[in-house]
């Protein structure tokens, strides 16, 4: 008889943990399948240190072949009514446009979650999400730009708007965004300084009355202590009313001319249809199956198990999983979350095949961090809160215990940054129009006929024929 076929749609933290314990488990006595639009796992707690040029890109991608060696990758993404539960099939579409069909016996459904958009006039044309590679690399040519040519501007507002950076969203990582953030520009306008009496501002806001407001009130004093110190513009109960190519105006009525607006605002489950293709307003994929939601995300069971269909599994930031310490709450879109869900999920795939006995998903929560650059950090690994250096070597402790892989060359990178200068230099890889903050899929800019945001540069995609394809350009 030929073995049991696992499909896993989404290869981030829960889809990459159940690949990896499922073939552990399994010992090649199921074929495991994920489908993923990239060959590798993102360490999204690492991006802003990608953004403000401590860690190199590479470092925070693992390799999906790399590292799973008893499982087969498939590059692409399911299309947004592309599962058939009925016949066990999902239609996807692979990263040069090609159509497929993989049939499974097991489908673990683990697609991640994008950029939470609000309806602010001007966000989605002006603004840059933090949820992929490219939201990353874009920033840090676009900041180092910015204080290039604030550099060697006649005109003080100019110089004054260029360097004049906001974050919208004080969470984890839009706190993290700010902090590191404030560190690169500083150490940039060292090496190329800027009119006398300036230097670059960071704002962060947010409509909490303290940032991190997931954190307790103690560590949320440390934070906001550090990026005071530091320089960062913390504003607490603010908003952005409108964006524009100019600049931001805040809901207390003040207008702040800048060209770098960062969203960091939250997540949103499921991405909208793959690639671009087809109405982006269309059902999302966990909708198109018609299966019950809590705010976007498919209902499971403890054993995460969608009712009604026991051959289902999701987990992630795609699954409302119930909170079994909170009866009628569900637990959140977290990473520490996703990572342990797939586990579960890895295991309760082997029990309905026979290999193991299944076990219902309970949380134990052992705390966060923030990292705030530098030495700084704010932590608390198992309760207990944790500032300074000390915080900040327990937070990378603890993304290096998270990392599947490059925990050295993140070490490495690490130890340069201690003693070694930044490189503050554009590299030109990602124009702003290849990471709209709409979508989580960056090749929605390279389709013809999609939406493009021109972002704050003035930088605009490169013009082609109509019938040339998405998959005739290369990676930018």
């Amino acid at each position: 008889m030929s073995r049991p076929r696992v499909l896993i749609v989404g290869g981030g933290f829960a889809g990459y943990q159940t690949a990896r314990t499922l073939a552990r488990l399994t010992r090649q006595k199921a074929d495991i399948t994920p489908l993923n639009p990239t060959d590798h796992f993102l360490c999204l707690p690492l991006l802003p240190q990608v953004a403000s040029g401590v860690l190199e890109p590479r470092r925070v991608t693992v390799s999906l072949p790399g590292t799973l060696p008893r499982v087969r990758l498939v590059l692409g993404e399911a299309d947004a009514d592309g599962i058939d539960l009925e016949a066990r099939t999902v239609r996807y579409t692979d990263p040069e446009g090609e159509s497929g069909i993989l049939g499974y016996d097991r489908l673990v459904l683990a697609v991640g979650s994008v950029n939470k958009l609000l309806p602010v006039p001007g966000v989605a044309e002006n603004a840059h999400g933090f949820r992929g590679l490219p939201e990353a690399l874009y920033p840090r040519d676009h900041v180092t730009r910015q204080v290039e040519l604030a550099a060697s501007a006649d005109d003080p507002k100019s110089c004054a708007a260029r360097c004049t950076f906001v974050v919208v969203g004080a969470g984890y990582t839009g706190t993290e965004v700010a902090a590191q953030g404030q560190l690169f520009t500083d150490a940039l306008v060292r090496k190329q300084p800027l009119r006398e009496g300036m230097r670059p501002r960071w704002l962060l806001l947010d409509i909490a009355p303290r940032v991190p407001p997931e954190l307790d009130e103690k560590l949320s004093r440390t934070a906001d202590r550090v990026l005071r110190q530091r320089g960062v513009d913390v504003r607490t109960k603010t908003s952005v009313k409108e964006a524009t190519a100019g600049g931001v105006l805040l809901s207390d009525g003040e207008f702040v001319d800048s060209r770098t607006l960062v969203w960091c605002v939250g997540v949103r489950p499921d991405p909208p249809p793959p690639f671009g293709r087809g109405d982006p307003h269309l059902a999302s994929l966990v909708e198109s199956i018609g299966q019950p939601l809590e705010r976007g995300r498919l209902i499971v069971d403890p054993f995460l198990q969608v009712p009604g269909h026991p051959e289902v599994f999701a987990c992630g930031d795609a699954a409302a999983v119930p909170d079994l310490d909170k009866p009628g709450q569900f637990t959140g879109m977290t990473a520490q979350h996703a990572w342990r869900q797939g586990k579960v999920a890895a295991r309760n795939v082997a029990a309905s095949l026979g290999i193991c006995s299944r076990r219902a998903y309970r949380h134990r929560d052992l705390g966060f961090v923030v990292d705030l650059g530098g030495v700084k950090a704010a932590a608390n690994p198992l309760g207990v809160s944790l500032s300074g250096p000390l915080a900040g070597a327990v937070t990378r402790a603890y993304h290096l215990a998270v990392m599947p892989g490059n925990r050295v060359r993140v070490a490495a990178d690490w130890l340069l940054d201690a003693v070694l200068p930044r490189q503050g230099v554009q590299l030109g890889l990602v124009r702003s129009w290849s990471v709209p903050l709409d979508t989580a899929s960056p090749e929605l800019a390279r389709v013809p006929g999609a939406r493009r945001s021109p972002g704050r540069d003035t930088q605009q995609p490169p013009q082609r024929a109509p019938e040339q394809s998405a998959a005739s350009e290369g990676e930018s």
